[in-house]
């Protein structure tokens, strides 16, 4: 069969398993994610003989160290990808609900939140994601097509195994994760265009991916994240926390979508901050404009392509500015609508970067690395949406409902 075959084949699969799913009870849906947890644990040797498969693949073409990162499972993040699907287990069922109002006419109107239907995924080098996807749909009702990248497909498949193992042994059908193992372009631009068996497209990756599945796609699609994020430390911000949280926002794992790739510094703060800077993250290239560089001797020249970049790496884009509105107009002109955190004392400049900046997570001495769905509260997020419309910012269960109405009559007509 061709790849439109194959994904036909595994939607109708999903569609069939989706109707005893979304019609199952909370406590069943919870239950079925509580095994996947617990499967994932108890199989954490035969997930990192596949996982050790990728990062081998991953080493021997050359990937640099971040992005391995990004792809690379251990026993204690195994561990904690099984602690955030408990969480999402013991959030509030998202199904059913529901308000109830009367109309003069008689009619009684509800409504309910409902399973969107066959969610699909396309997705880099993270195999977490096959895990928060897989449970995430599982407990809002929603059957789910996982189409990973080639760099990590070992891992996702003997993930999706059994994950599709522990939902079955709850009485669930299995079928309600597909796999996609194809990874071929084709088969990612077939997906695209599965009107009538994708109800939804959900990619999450680096701007490339994104910016092919919403020019590309003919199905409804979420556009998520990447992330260009900036720091800007204003003229009265505390040094002490500006350092830390910039370091953190940087270093802690470049190769995140909230990870800051652009510090904007106040003029009056610069002399002082910069050289501070620059001490407390050696590992860190700087590249800067002009102001910067006078006072960062040797560091290179940022281009005009680097304010748009989101480097995923150890890499950090430096401006001055004279004032907050100059910092907000350059992260506005600039950004993808992810997370921008000001560092600042003073309530007027957080109440205006607050107010102004564009984007789904806006921080007051903050990190932007908090911009996660564990973090918000969510148990795991799908995915990050920067669009405006139906679900912005870490997309959690509620992302993943519907509306329904249900009227209720005696004869009424219109």
């Amino acid at each position: 069969m061709n790849a439109k075959d194959v994904l036909i084949q595994k939607c109708k699969a999903a569609k069939k398993a989706f109707t005893v799913l979304s019609s199952s009870k909370g406590e069943q849906r919870n239950a079925a994610v509580l095994a996947m947890a617990d499967i994932l644990v108890k199989n954490s040797f035969a997930i990192l003989e596949g996982n050790n498969k990728d990062i081998q693949r991953a080493e021997a073409e050359g990937m640099r160290e971040s992005m391995v990162d990004r792809l690379r499972l251990t026993e204690t993040r195994i561990g904690a990808i099984a602690n955030s699907l408990r969480k999402v287990a013991a959030l509030p069922d998202p199904l059913g609900g529901g308000e109830v109002w009367n109309r003069p006419n008689g009619l009684t109107i509800r409504r309910i939140k409902v399973p969107i239907g066959i969610i699909a995924m396309i997705y880099e080098a993270r195999p977490n994601v096959t895990c928060d996807a897989a449970a995430l749909c599982i407990k809002s009702g929603n059957a789910v097509l996982l189409r990973g990248g080639s760099s990590a497909i070992d891992s996702n498949i003997v993930i999706a195994g059994l994950l599709r193992e522990a939902v079955s042994s709850l009485g669930l059908d299995g079928e309600c994760i597909q796999i996609v193992e194809d990874v071929s372009r084709e088969s990612a631009t077939e997906l695209m265009k599965l009107n009538g068996y994708v109800d939804l497209l959900i990619p999450r990756g680096g701007h490339s991916l994104i910016r092919s599945v919403v020019d590309n796609a003919t199905v409804p699609v979420i556009e998520t994240g990447a992330g260009n994020c900036h720091i800007y430390v204003d003229y009265d911000a505390d040094i002490d926390m500006a350092l830390s949280i910039t370091n953190n926002a940087k270093t802690q794992r470049p190769s995140v979508c909230n990870a800051a790739e652009t510090l904007l510094v106040h003029t009056d703060m610069a002399d002082k901050f910069l050289p501070e800077l620059k001490k407390a993250m050696p590992g860190v290239e700087l590249r800067g404009c002009e102001r910067a560089r006078k006072i960062l001797t040797g560091i290179n020249a940022a281009t005009e392509e680097d304010w748009f970049n989101e480097y995923n790496d150890y890499i950090l884009a430096v401006r001055v500015v004279d004032n907050v509105a100059e910092a907000v107009d350059h992260i506005n002109k600039h950004n993808t609508k992810h997370s921008e955190s000001i560092i600042t004392k003073n309530l007027n400049s957080a109440e205006y970067f607050k107010t102004n900046v564009d984007a789904a997570a806006v921080y007051v001495n903050a990190s932007t690395r908090f911009t996660d769905g564990e973090e918000f509260g969510f148990g795991a997020e799908i995915g990050i949406s920067t669009q405006k419309f139906h679900a912005r910012g870490p997309m959690g269960l509620d992302a993943l409902t519907t509306v329904k109405y249900l009227i209720d009559g005696d004869g009424q007509i219109r």
